[in-house]
């Protein structure tokens, strides 16, 4: 089982102690007798201790930068939501095909931002900039945001906030079990609590430092059962040898454990597994035991935004993917709603 995250080293920007969760951290770590140090920002975070790039950059993961969000400007988050609320950057899990590996090149380290109400304000504005259409703000583009929630329990203000709003959801999705403190928040149903599933052998090979299969059900069952609206990445859906069933498992698994009442309002979302050549690189560099296929003959190549490709899998092999999974979801999960296939 793992444990919920705790950093070994912490560091603080100048500015965080001038606020109330910027204290309370500073208080909590200091009676934990965590190792603390200050920095002027995070990019000057360097020299952490390793002997060695391999063990520099597992110590980063667990390493906690407790700042402000200087940008209050949300990127766009489609197709998931209109916007990416930033509430926390990074992750302590250690998935090989992590996009986070590339956009966070050679800071891997965890950040939370501690000037919560100011990013709440921001979210305020952008829904009175659209009212009186309903806005929707994803909570986890950079970061797995409940894996650090029990320390900071921003999340938990983030559901409470948005569960008093006419206009705003929010939504946000995990790898993580810990849940337990976010069960008794005041959602009124307005926040999407979704958990990221894979086949029992894409979590054993591939996701390293995050909750095993069994874990992540049990806690969404617990999840469904507080009244959420529940929902389900099934991401990156990778083909390995035998696949079909070791996905029809997990859907089956899901479907035999979660409260049938609460099956009417399920979303779905699939992306298949995809890279690019410079994901390539840093994946073999951080994990050069790993056993993921980043073979590009195998695949085709897809232009993406900003002139870097990805490599996605063969169009046959695409549409199999898509027909299985659609079937499982439609045998399992027939109120069930796929929102995309990507």
């Amino acid at each position: 089982m793992v444990k919920p995250f705790m950093p070994q080293l912490v560091y603080f920007e100048p500015k965080a102690l001038d606020y109330p969760l910027g204290q309370q951290l500073f208080e909590k770590f200091t009676e934990l007798g965590k190792e603390i140090r200050y920095t002027t920002s995070h990019n000057q975070v360097r020299n952490l201790p390793g002997e060695n790039d391999f063990q520099r950059y597992r110590i980063a993961k667990s390493t906690l930068v407790v700042g402000l969000r200087k940008t209050l400007k949300f990127d766009t988050s489609k197709p998931s939501a209109e916007y990416a609320i930033p509430f926390a950057t990074g992750c302590m899990g250690h998935c090989h095909y992590c996009y986070l590996q590339t956009t966070m090149g050679s800071k891997p380290y965890i950040r939370t931002y501690v000037n919560v109400d100011e990013i709440l304000e921001a979210a305020q504005n952008y829904m009175d900039e659209r009212a009186p259409e309903i806005t929707r703000f994803e909570a986890s583009c950079t970061s797995d945001i409940v894996g650090i929630d029990h320390l900071t329990h921003t999340l938990k203000r983030a559901i409470e906030y948005f569960g008093q709003t006419d206009l705003g959801r929010l939504r946000f999705v995990t790898k993580f079990s810990h849940v337990d403190h976010l069960l008794d928040a005041k959602h009124n149903g307005r926040t999407r609590f979704r958990f990221s599933m894979n086949a029992d052998y894409v979590i054993k090979y591939f996701e390293p430092g995050t909750s095993r299969l069994a874990e992540r059900i049990e806690a969404a069952v617990k999840v469904a059962h507080a009244g959420y609206p529940l929902g389900f990445i099934i991401a990156p859906i990778y083909l390995f040898e035998g696949w079909q069933e070791g996905y029809r498992e997990l859907f089956e698994r899901l479907s035999h454990d979660l409260p049938d009442d609460t099956k009417g309002d399920i979303t779905f979302e699939l992306i298949q597994h995809r890279f690019t050549k410079p994901a390539k690189k840093v994946i073999q560099k951080n994990y050069p035991m790993t056993k993921l296929e980043l073979d590009e003959e195998k695949r085709r190549y897809k232009w993406g935004k900003y002139g870097i490709g990805k490599y996605i899998y063969p169009k046959d092999e695409e549409a199999e993917m898509k027909e299985t999974l659609f079937e499982y979801i439609h045998t399992y999960f027939p109120e069930g709603k796929i929102e995309y296939f990507t």
